[in-house]
C-alpha cells in the first residue's frame, strides 16, 4: 500500500519541482475512488533530477512490474535517459512522468496547476479541467470512468461560485 503522505513529503521537503496528476489529483479534487500509486509530472532539469535521486534513492526504487535481480541503477544518467519511470519504492508506488500525453510536460502543464498544502507539504495539483482532459486523452476504460465523476465534481463547484 503506497503511503501518500509520506512520499508526497519527500518529494515536496526535497525541493522537488513536480505537479500531481492521476488518482491522486483526482481525489484532492473531491474524488472518493480509490488509488494504489502516486503519478507526478517531474521537470527535467539538471538539478532536479539531482534532487529527484538524492530523495528517492534512500527509498530504494526499482523498476515495478520487472524481474526480480534485474539491474536498475536510479541515477540522474538513467533519468535523463528515460522519460516515464513506474516505480516500487519503500513507501509504495511512484510513477515519474517526463511528459504527460494530453499536457506535455512540467512546464506546459505548471500554468494548469495550483499549490494546495497536503500533510504539512505544499505540493503542486493539476486543475480539475485539465485532470478531465488528461484522463480523456489516457483514454483507458477505468480513465473514462472517472471523467464522468470529475465532470460532476467540477459542475457541483461551478454552481456553488
Amino acid at each position: 500500500m503506497t503511503d501518500f503522505r509520506r512520499v508526497l513529503s519527500v518529494l515536496a521537503e526535497s525541493g522537488i519541482e513536480f505537479i500531481v496528476v492521476g488518482g491522486v489529483a483526482a481525489a484532492a479534487h473531491g474524488s472518493p475512488r480509490a488509488t494504489f500509486d502516486l503519478d507526478v509530472v517531474y521537470r527535467r532539469t539538471p538539478q532536479n533530477l539531482a534532487r529527484l535521486v538524492a530523495a528517492l534513492g534512500p527509498l530504494h526504487p526499482s523498476l515495478r512490474g520487472a524481474p526480480p535481480g534485474l539491474p536498475f541503477n536510479f541515477d540522474v544518467q538513467t533519468l535523463k535517459a528515460g522519460l516515464n519511470f513506474t516505480l516500487c519504492t519503500d513507501f509504495g508506488l511512484l510513477v515519474l512522468i517526463g511528459d504527460i500525453a494530453g499536457g506535455g510536460d512540467y512546464d506546459a502543464l505548471l500554468p494548469h496547476s495550483t499549490l494546495q498544502a497536503v500533510h504539512g507539504a505544499s505540493c503542486r495539483f493539476v486543475d480539475l479541467d485539465t485532470l478531465i482532459h488528461l484522463k480523456r486523452t489516457a483514454g483507458r476504460p477505468k480513465d473514462f470512468e472517472a471523467i464522468a465523476e470529475l465532470e460532476l465534481l467540477r459542475d457541483a463547484t461551478d454552481r456553488q461560485q
